[in-house]
């Protein structure tokens, strides 16, 4: 039993006659006689009763019918679907992101997501307070750290991990420290934002955490700063690992107390939890045509332009190869930052 089968002979009895099926699919009405008469030989039954001037449906023609409605329809439906993840995206898309994380991850995404798509145009706010999504019209927000409740939907993308680094020159002028409680002694670069300056750092291999609550140096709210700081050889700073991760490879920053870190953060993408908003307008606007898979293309560019594995590093942080999204926005992994 054929598609095309299926599809001649629901439309017989959509018609009501072979005359009118073949006009509907601009065959023969001699064709359309063929073709059902084949499918019934195939079946060992009669689907319909033929009389000069009616067809009837027998009963099992009309269960066939049914099922062969609900087939096509599928079909149809998921032609649809792989037509649009196949049409280039173009439109604007509107997201916002901390002002640290996007420069420095973001951007980057975004750059390659323009250079791949010249008709898509990228609307990028980066900010660290909390916008409204919905009421300020954007489509997309990548927020790193725990979310608070609200009715939005999520996506995990992975989480920001963290290590001790300090510079060459630093050490060199001052010995390594061999355990946490070492610190105390140090020139500490610490990042505070709301909350008192402070470390709370875990060892998972050792199942131990401690405290450090030592007078720090230089207090900044800003991890770019505390970066800089001790790359100039001011200190010892507790570091997101994609920041440092370069640092390292040129030699310029040294991981200390290996094992020692904080709790990662974690990182998610955030949107509209169905798909109007308040102001009746999709999850993605109408000029983006290609809704379900705009996202993903921009998480994940560099995938298939770096032709690289399918887990890319941009320092330690690693991006996934695309995968084409159904229904509402889904976003790929990003892994965990070793």
């Amino acid at each position: 039993m054929s598609i095309d089968e299926l599809t001649v002979f629901a439309t017989v009895v959509q018609t009501g006659s072979f005359t009118g099926a073949a006009r509907v699919l601009g065959t023969q009405k001699a064709h359309a006689s063929r073709v059902v008469s084949r499918l019934e030989e195939k079946l060992g039954t009669r689907l319909l009763q033929r009389s000069t001037r009616s067809l009837a449906v027998t009963e099992v023609g009309r269960e066939l019918y049914e099922r062969a409605v609900g087939i096509l329809s599928a079909l149809d439906e998921t032609q649809a679907m792989i037509e649009r993840t196949q049409v280039e995206p173009q439109g604007v898309l509107k997201l916002t992101c901390g002002v640290e994380f996007g420069l420095l991850v973001v951007n980057q995404w975004i750059r390659a997501y323009l250079r791949r798509y010249p008709l898509v145009r990228v609307d990028a706010d980066f900010s660290d307070r909390l916008v409204d999504l919905i009421h300020e019209g954007f489509d997309l927000a990548i927020r790193v750290g725990q979310l608070a409740d609200s009715s939005l939907s999520a996506r995990s993308l992975g989480e920001v991990s963290y290590a001790l680094y300090a510079s060459p020159d630093y050490l060199h002028r001052n010995p390594g420290p061999e355990n946490p409680k070492d610190l105390a002694s140090h020139d500490l670069i610490m990042f505070a934002a709301a909350r008192p300056p402070g470390w709370h750092l875990v060892n998972d291999s050792a199942q131990t955490q401690i405290d450090i609550e030592a007078r720090a140096r230089l207090v900044v709210n800003n991890h770019v700063g505390a970066r800089d700081a001790t790359v100039d050889g001011l200190g010892i700073a507790l570091l997101p690992r994609f920041q440092a991760a370069p640092f390292v490879n040129d030699g310029i920053l040294v991981e200390v107390l290996p094992g020692w870190t904080r709790a990662p953060a974690p990182v998610h993408a955030v949107f509209a939890s169905s798909r109007s908003d308040a102001k009746g307008q999709g999850l993605c606007r109408p000029s983006l045509r290609v809704s379900p898979r705009i996202y993903d293309e921009l998480i994940s560019p560099n995938a298939r332009l770096d032709g690289m594995p399918p887990r890319i590093k941009f320092g330690n942080f690693r991006l996934p190869t695309t995968t084409a999204l159904l229904g509402e926005a889904k976003l790929s992994a990003l892994r965990r930052l070793q």
